[in-house]
């Protein structure tokens, strides 16, 4: 096991190199931050001035190698746009998107796995092909749209919750929700999948024909085994949204989280900040990939490293 995590954090290390080289090379190739920092009428002097100020006007394998130097102190430079470590900004805003990621993941589960049970332990039932039909239409819903209809509805017109903001659970409530439909439908979909294929499986039909209960044979054999799946798609849905799929609902919901930076960054082109968003991705998307195949090994224990 130490040998496979050791393996593993070097691919890290290099996933996350090669990441940030490459946006690092995409943006400085394709984006000018000089237009957006000054105004129209700005002479080309000025413009120039600026250049030699942010380093712009260096060769761009000079530009890589002093990034790459400072990245490895994890010294990203100061932020043009708020003139502050650009680490600082990332990690300063980070709790608010964990936050809601957290809150949305924990109701994904605890409605898509009785979800999913249900529908795999009734198939081909009207209840199976409702709940079957509801998990699919939250798969194909626009966040953005259902958080402006449930703003509309339950904020606008009900005044039970706040049209945005941060710092209660009034807040808290409407984006959740709005966040969670889409891994909700992932993991009742894959609960579903999962249960009827273990329910299904020689293992369970001998259990029964032992005596075993219904709930024994579900939730003592069926679910264990179906726990990989679901495992790895939850990983998958939590490392997403903390990447930065939140950024439609935190704009929708006015929520000052990393998902709303990452969309002021790129309409701002502050490389500095943007190459540290990067990073910061990459690594929590690695880790969590870690920590969800390190799991297999203590859910089934066929899987050795």
């Amino acid at each position: 096991m130490k040998r496979y995590i050791i393996v593993r954090l070097l691919y890290t290390i290099v996933v996350i190199l090669g990441v940030s080289i490459l946006v690092f090379v995409v943006t400085h190739m394709v984006g000018n931050p000089v237009n957006t920092m000054l105004p129209l009428q700005a002479t080309e002097a000025e413009r120039a001035a600026l250049r030699h100020q942010l380093g712009l006007d260096k060769p761009l394998f000079e530009q890589l190698t002093t990034f790459l130097g400072s990245m490895v102190k994890l010294d990203f430079g100061i932020s043009w746009w708020q003139q502050i470590p650009a680490l600082g900004i990332v990690i300063n805003k980070m709790p608010a998107t964990f936050m809601l990621v957290s809150a949305a993941m924990i109701l994904s589960i605890v409605v898509a796995i009785p979800v999913g049970i249900l529908s795999a332990y009734k198939p081909g039932t009207f209840l199976d092909r409702l709940l079957t039909s509801a998990s699919l239409i939250g798969l194909c819903l626009p966040p953005f749209w259902l958080g402006l209809m449930l703003v509309l509805f339950f904020a606008v017109r009900l005044g039970w919750f706040f049209t945005s903001g941060y710092g209660t659970l009034r807040h808290l409530i409407l984006p959740t929700i709005t966040l969670a439909v889409v891994p909700m439908g992932h993991l009742a979909q894959i609960v579903r999948f999962s249960m009827a294929e273990q329910l299904n499986a020689q293992y369970a039909i001998t259990a029964r024909a032992k005596g075993a209960s219904e709930t024994a044979v579900l939730f003592g054999h069926a679910l264990k085994n179906a726990a990989t799946s679901i495992v790895t798609m939850g990983g998958s849905d939590f490392g997403r949204l903390l990447a930065g799929e939140t950024a439609a609902v935190e704009v929708v919901f006015g929520w000052p989280g990393f998902g709303t930076l990452i969309v002021d960054t790129i309409g701002r082109q502050d490389f500095p900040l943007l190459q540290a968003e990067v990073f910061f991705v990459a690594v929590v998307i690695c880790l969590i990939n870690l920590i969800v195949d390190i799991s297999y090994a203590y859910l089934d224990p066929r899987i050795k490293y």
